[in-house]
């Protein structure tokens, strides 16, 4: 099994990243702030102003770790990497699967069912856990509302009538989703999901951990030698990763939502961590951010079994090993895509 490695997040500014031997090396105002072996790491994501210099840049593509370059925001700018792994052969096979639309909705449909069976559970566990501090009765009809989506999967349908069950499921699990904030109820409330930009604290949180996201299912894809541009639930649109935004569903609710409801209910983070700008746009401070990076890197380390390998994994191997499934299931090696579902 392929052994999970690290992701360095650089968020200070001015921060000035080189090579020094075998480590790459952090400075802060001329000042040594870390010093990590190249070989602990799987990629290096800089937020705003963070620079790299060439010989670093050069020693990590060599070495397969990729750099990522964000705005202080999180807004997807740029990325170094090396040359593209994986046999030529297996993105052509995925170029020309996603061109059938009947193969794309079959992978859509198990997409879907990963994703709306993990909001079901991520609803199921509030239920458990918090039944005393949430409406009880909107939660358990939401849960049946679900479910009924994911009896309407069970039948074949055009992608974009998938893309309306999408939708619909996406409405219901929304809709309550401010019922799972049970703390700080004065600073965190959801009204609805919006995004570029986030106009509250909640859903600030949730775009900026999607980002994060994104940025290990994107490299996980590159690493068994996927397109992440060539999806087939998201198609095809310029400067979109449609495949990663197509794997990267099945873990918003298991990973994303859920640390952002932690965040909150825990009190890791807190209001004074945010503040609204001109344009209404909501941010966090960096200190807020370095407890979310610190947050979602320990939620990675977590163990879990894999429900269709049934081996003991960490969680930050799940991408690799969807991944994994998708390659297979594009070679022919397995009949179908079996999504990732949280039990």
């Amino acid at each position: 099994m392929k052994k999970h490695l690290n992701t360095l997040y650089v968020t200070t500014q001015g921060a000035y990243l080189s090579k020094e031997g075998e480590t790459v090396v952090v400075k802060i105002e001329g000042e040594i702030r870390l010093r990590i072996p190249i070989h602990t790491l799987r990629g290096i994501v800089c937020f705003g102003n963070v620079s790299c210099s060439p010989f670093l840049m050069g020693f990590c593509a060599k070495n397969d770790v990729a750099i990522s370059f964000l705005s202080e925001h999180g807004r997807f700018l740029a990325k170094v990497q090396g040359p593209v792994s994986g046999n030529v052969l297996l993105r052509r096979e995925q170029y020309r699967r996603a061109d059938d639309l009947v193969f794309s909705a079959e992978v859509a449909k198990s997409i879907l069912t990963g994703k709306i069976a993990n909001s079901r559970a991520v609803l199921q566990r509030a239920l458990r856990d918090h039944a005393d501090k949430i409406n009880e009765g909107e939660m358990r009809t939401a849960v049946l509302r679900l479910n009924r989506q994911l009896d309407l999967l069970k039948q074949d349908f055009s992608l974009d009538t998938l893309r309306g069950i999408e939708g619909d499921s996406a409405h219901i699990y929304f809709n309550v989703f401010d019922h799972l904030i049970v703390a700080q109820k004065d600073r965190f409330s959801f009204l609805e999901r919006n995004r570029r930009p986030p106009l509250d604290n909640v859903n600030c949180l949730l775009s900026f951990i999607y980002t994060l996201l994104m940025h290990d299912v994107r490299s996980a894809l590159e690493a068994v030698g996927l397109d992440p541009a060539v999806g087939f639930l998201h198609r095809d649109r310029p400067g979109r990763p449609g495949l990663a935004l197509d794997v990267m569903e099945e873990f918003r609710p298991y990973i994303a939502d859920r640390l952002t409801l932690s965040l909150i209910n825990l009190q890791q983070v807190q209001g004074k961590g945010f503040k609204s700008v001109e344009t209404g746009a909501v941010t966090m401070d960096d200190e807020a951010r370095k407890i979310v990076l610190v947050a979602y890197q320990e939620r990675k380390q977590e163990e879990i079994t894999h429900p269709f390998l049934g081996e003991k994994i960490k969680v930050g191997m799940l991408f690799h090993v969807q991944a994994q499934l998708m390659a297979r299931y594009l070679r022919g090696d397995l009949d179908g895509y079996p999504p990732f579902i949280w039990k």
